[in-house]
């Protein structure tokens, strides 16, 4: 663990944040020149606006006097004729405000003692739920990685640690992502600890904040949207990478309030990796970057109901009764640890090829490949005349390259559980029997959602066909369950959509399947609506009853 990158840039936190203060400094000064009273104006603005209206337990003491204290003196350096020497010693003093805000460390210590704990920690549980007996707290047959299915290349993965810097860009649905991915990737893979991106708002509670802090995250505060931060934000992970430190970072941004895969990224992380790489290029440097895209496949998700709430109001402009987040309950947390650990639910953990920061795949010794199997020099594409240097815009169409490439990745590498076919096809049964927008869908009393049984198999039927061939092209992947005959598929779907939710998604009566909750079935079809599967459905051949 001491050659881990990870580790020797939590034993040089303070050396890294002095380089990272000058690296962020360039960037502006070449950005913005001697035009720095707007910039600094802007920011401080913004800061005094956020610090009075909008403040967090987690926020300095001191978080409304400092800025209002800066704002004096930008307007004392004003009135004094605006020296550049002036603004610039404010610059530097943000910057290192925000720079220290920003990095966390890494404590080998802190790090093997949480690994240790909670792999105790939910083996016990694991095995007490299992068995739904308490008396089995201490037993040891049951492993929590036995419920991660990893797919992919993962001994080519593990390889590319030795040649570079490995940037892991997972898909997004919950808050406890993190957790599932820091687990997998130790006790499934075994890979080093990565540098990751926290919300500034889990360090309120003390204890998250303290483990969090010492376990390789930066803080990331969405509330603030100034330039100089997101200089400094951005400016974190490409020096960090550049410094050789493996990074993982949410491309997407929060979670899907939707349910549904990602189909827009957000470029400004990934456009820090191509900075890195840019930057180790002219250093001379022979190690690369490597992104690899992740994909997180659950049954059932703990903030399902509250996430499809935001997406329903924030898209149709219609005011609905909001769920209070569940991750915020420790008790909703609990509960959901249970029901997850209690029945047969598998999470997919699926990889996707690595590839360098153009899209281009790699070889396990992290050679760029061309589509016709040729070596890629990277340095060609920031040299111009021979020369290699930063063009900006040329960098922007590097960026959304990659991230079209990874989205491409994401929806090739998705893993499709039974929860996931079946509500995607009880959904789209209703969909398409009733009139009306999802909006008043969701909304149909429970009496209108039921679906003759021996339907939803005929549906199910032709949809696996439809999924069995994407499959053979290489363009989606299948879970088991998947592949099983219709009527288990939906028993099994059923049984694990309802594991954890009090309003059932899917439920059986008689020889009908009906809805208690037609938001959260929404929530769970949208995660492979990107694929437009209905158009291989004939839907005039049959009517439903309602």
């Amino acid at each position: 663990m001491a050659d881990w990158p990870i580790s020797q840039f939590g034993e040089k936190r303070g050396e890294f944040v002095f380089e990272l203060n000058d690296f962020v400094l360039k960037k502006i000064l070449d950005s913005h020149g001697e035009n720095l009273e707007p910039l600094l104006a802007k920011t401080i603005y913004l800061e005094k606006k956020r610090s009075k209206n909008n403040r967090w337990r987690v926020d300095p003491e001191d978080e409304v006097r400092y800025w209002s204290s800066l704002s004096k003196e930008l307007n004392q350096i004003t009135q004094d004729g605006g020296t550049q020497g002036g603004y610039l010693e404010l610059l530097k003093r943000i910057i290192n405000r925000y720079d220290e805000e920003i990095v966390g460390t890494f404590k080998p210590k802190t790090y093997k003692f949480t690994f240790t704990f909670l792999n105790i920690f939910f083996k016990r549980l694991l095995n007490t739920a299992a068995g739904r007996n308490h008396k089995r707290l201490w037993g040891s047959r049951h492993q929590l990685v036995e419920k991660l299915k990893v797919y992919g290349e993962v001994d080519k993965i593990k390889a590319l640690f030795d040649h570079g810097t490995v940037v892991m860009v997972p898909t997004h649905f919950s808050n406890l992502d993190s957790m599932v991915i820091g687990y997998a990737m130790q006790s499934a893979v075994g890979i080093p600890a990565f540098s990751f991106g926290a919300g500034l708002n889990l360090f309120d509670n003390e204890i998250v904040g303290y483990f969090i802090n010492r376990l390789g995250a930066y803080r990331v505060d969405r509330r603030k949207k100034n330039p100089i931060y997101l200089e400094c934000l951005t400016s974190m992970a490409a020096y960090s990478i550049q410094k050789g430190v493996n990074n993982l970072f949410f491309p997407g941004g929060t979670r899907s309030r939707e349910g549904g895969m990602e189909d827009r990224l957000k470029l400004g992380l990934l456009g820090s990796s191509i900075e890195a790489q840019r930057n180790m290029v002219i250093e001379g440097k022979k190690e690369k970057v490597f992104i690899v895209p992740m994909i997180l496949g659950y049954n059932f998700v703990l903030e399902a109901k509250f996430l499809i709430e935001q997406h329903l109001a924030r898209t149709g402009k219609e005011k609905y009764i909001k769920s209070k987040d569940a991750f915020k309950s420790y008790r909703k947390i609990t509960k959901f640890i249970w029901s997850l650990f209690s029945e047969k639910s598998d999470i997919s953990v699926s990889f996707g090829e690595p590839m360098d920061i153009m899209g281009n795949f790699v070889d396990d010794k992290g050679n760029s490949i061309d589509i016709n199997g040729e070596h890629i020099d990277l340095r060609d594409y920031f040299s111009l005349d021979g020369e290699v240097k930063a063009n900006a815009q040329r960098e922007n169409v590097y960026t959304k390259i990659l991230g079209d490439r990874i989205l491409d990745s994401y929806k090739r590498n998705n893993v499709v559980l039974s929860s996931h076919l079946l509500a995607y096809s009880a959904f789209k049964i209703l969909e398409k029997s009733h009139d009306g927008d999802v909006y008043s869908l969701v909304n149909l009393p429970k009496e209108k959602s039921q679906i003759e049984w021996d339907y939803l198999e005929t549906i199910i039927t032709r949809l696996q066909v439809a999924l069995l061939e994407l499959e053979s092209k290489g363009k989606i992947k299948l879970s088991k369950e998947v592949k099983l005959e219709p009527r288990r598929l939906i028993e099994d779907g059923i049984k694990n959509l309802g594991i954890y939710h009090a309003q059932k998604p899917l439920l059986i009566n008689n020889d009908k399947v009906w809805s208690d909750s037609l938001k959260v079935l929404y929530y769970y079809h949208n995660r492979i609506n990107i694929y437009d599967l209905d158009k291989y459905i004939e839907w005039t051949e049959a009517t439903l009853e309602t």
